[in-house]
């Protein structure tokens, strides 16, 4: 039987779950555009880049490897830029069936297709509320974070020196927030550590962005051959009966006792429907 009222109910919990998110997520622009200005970019430059190019991880990844390198850098922090934003093409394949609608919707789509509205639609039980947590959250986002980059840009731009607050050191803190959470498994914890040495004995003899494409192979490397994964598990062995480790097995209705009759003797034999 359908419930219209747990229809409208999922629909307001993902339009509070993408608000709440545009929220949150929207606080980091600050820094961004407060580093932006650090990094050598001027208020506009720094504006064009969040309304265009709209991936914090990307933005972060750009301005950072600017900020280390001078312009000399900028072919190294695209390529960055590049290889970070590529998941949002992975997170398209997930949320097309989502969307829906014709070229146009799917156009702006794409162009809110993030981390944030990926994780908050898949979250969501029904069509209709996986539909209103993507376009909530990736617009909250959107305007959020278009708004506070523009704050923050202005703010290091009357700060100065913005290192002398600590800010340039905003890229490194928001990855570290994003990746901490994902370190509960032993081969991601490895990938990690196995990243940061690479990047560490790379740093002195490569120019700015470059030990952090080649640490990236490392993580690509891994994950390719799922080293220290954990695996599927034993193909099952033809003909045997699946372990009830493996699966609950559901019981058919008509063999469930029913409440006042009696139970059948030791060594009845229970008829059932096939």
């Amino acid at each position: 039987m359908n419930d219209p009222g747990g229809f409208d109910r999922h629909h307001r919990s993902a339009a509070r779950a993408g608000l709440a998110v545009g929220l949150a997520t929207a606080a980091y622009g600050i820094s961004f555009g407060a580093l932006s200005v650090a990094s050598g970019l001027d208020i506009w430059q720094t504006c064009f880049i969040s309304l265009v190019m709209f991936s914090g991880g990307s933005q972060f990844a750009l301005v950072g490897v600017l900020a280390a390198g001078g312009a000399a850098a900028g072919p190294a922090a695209i390529a960055g830029a590049a290889l970070l934003g590529t998941r949002n093409g992975i997170y398209g394949i997930r949320t097309a069936p989502i969307v829906g609608g014709g070229p146009w919707k799917r156009l702006a789509a794409a162009w809110i297709t993030i981390d944030e509205s990926t994780a908050v639609a898949l979250a969501q039980p029904t069509p209709r509320s996986r539909r209103t947590g993507f376009w909530v959250t990736g617009i909250a986002v959107f305007v959020g974070w278009n708004l506070t980059t523009l704050a923050g840009a202005l703010i290091g731009e009357a700060l100065g020196d913005t290192r002398a607050f600590g800010l340039d050191a905003a890229a490194a803190a928001a990855f570290v927030g994003l990746l901490w959470p994902r370190l509960k498994r032993v081969q991601a914890g490895a990938v990690a550590v196995a990243a940061a040495v690479v990047a560490v004995v790379l740093t002195p003899v490569l120019m700015p962005g470059l030990p952090v494409l080649v640490a990236a192979l490392v993580a690509v490397a891994i994950g390719l051959f799922n080293w220290l994964g954990t695996p599927d598990g034993p193909a099952p062995v033809p003909g045997a009966a699946p372990s009830m480790s493996d699966a609950t097995l559901p019981v058919p209705e008509d063999v469930l006792p029913v409440p006042g009759a009696a139970l059948p003797a030791s060594g009845t034999r229970v008829e059932t429907a096939s």
